[in-house]
């Protein structure tokens, strides 16, 4: 058994790797971006490229390329495992309400807590259509590619070894929102992120796999460039316009589904189960027990 000091060091060695990956890929794909404005934007070549980056990268923590001699380790780091058709699919509406959920959380606490809107939306600094959308989608496949394989993989598959299930999910959570401190140092921010990082936290941990979290933090992506940052500057406080009946209907949304969400969440596991017993060709009458 390893002991406390090991373990704490390394916490902070798998959580400044995850850093620094998201940290280094933010930057390729910023550089991109510029040398595409700066070339002319009638051909956003910038999305082509970085899928090539992230093609390059997944190989390389999947356990491709050199060093040969910890290529199993990357590719069990990174937990990029199969899961059954009937647990990715609950994974799929659990992370999906949980998204619907957090969508109204942070629209209710834009209405409670002055915060700028985000700075690094698309639309603010391009004006083609074609290169803003180019740049839209980049931007979503680059975070949930990324962040789920240094945070989700590497640094909480590392985490669940060394600590309880609870403990592992927290940390890798309290990081993922240390990640986003780019979008500013307010506290609701952070426990926004902190609370997604719990639900694409728990996906990966029912599931032993990160695959089941990368197309729901896609989708999240895109729901909030799409549909929530661009109007975070519209949004006014409660205390200077008073309630209204869409802050009550975000409220109720936030709750509900995020109750939804619980439930859906509870029916990865006994999925996980039924489907293994499936395959161990355990009657169905004993499977129901």
């Amino acid at each position: 058994m390893r002991t406390s000091f090991r373990k704490l060091i390394s916490v902070f060695g798998f959580s400044s790797l995850a850093l620094l990956l998201i940290g280094l890929a933010g930057v390729v794909w910023g550089t991109l971006i510029v040398a595409n404005m700066r070339f002319g934007q009638a051909l956003p070549w910038c999305l082509p490229a970085l899928c090539a980056f992230l093609y390059l990268l997944w190989s390389f923590l999947g356990g491709g390329g050199w060093p040969l001699s910890t290529s199993v380790r990357r590719r069990v780091l990174l937990r990029a495992n199969p899961v059954p058709p009937a647990a990715y699919g609950w994974s799929t509406v659990a992370g999906l309400l949980a998204i619907a959920s957090l969508a109204g959380l942070w629209i209710v606490m834009f209405r409670l807590v002055p915060m700028h809107p985000n700075p690094l939306l698309p639309g603010v600094v391009i004006s083609s259509p074609v290169f803003r959308a180019a740049v839209l989608i980049g931007a979503s496949l680059l975070a949930p590619i990324v962040e789920e394989s240094a945070v989700r993989g590497y640094l909480q598959s590392m985490l669940e070894r060394d600590y309880s299930a609870v403990t592992a999910v927290v940390l890798s959570s309290a990081v993922f929102a240390l990640a986003h401190v780019t979008q500013g140092v307010v506290l609701p921010k952070l426990l926004f992120y902190f609370l997604v990082g719990v639900a694409f936290g728990s996906l990966a941990l029912l599931n032993d796999s990160i695959l089941p979290v990368i197309p729901v933090h896609i989708a999240g992506d895109l729901i909030f460039f799409l549909f929530v940052w661009p109007y975070d500057q519209t949004r006014t406080l409660i205390w200077h316009s008073g309630t209204d009946l869409w802050f009550w209907l975000h409220v109720v949304q936030t709750i509900g589904l995020a109750a939804a969400s619980v439930l859906a969440f509870s029916r990865i596991r006994p999925a996980r189960r039924a489907e293994a017993a499936g395959k161990a060709g355990v009657p169905e009458a004993s499977r129901a027990i």
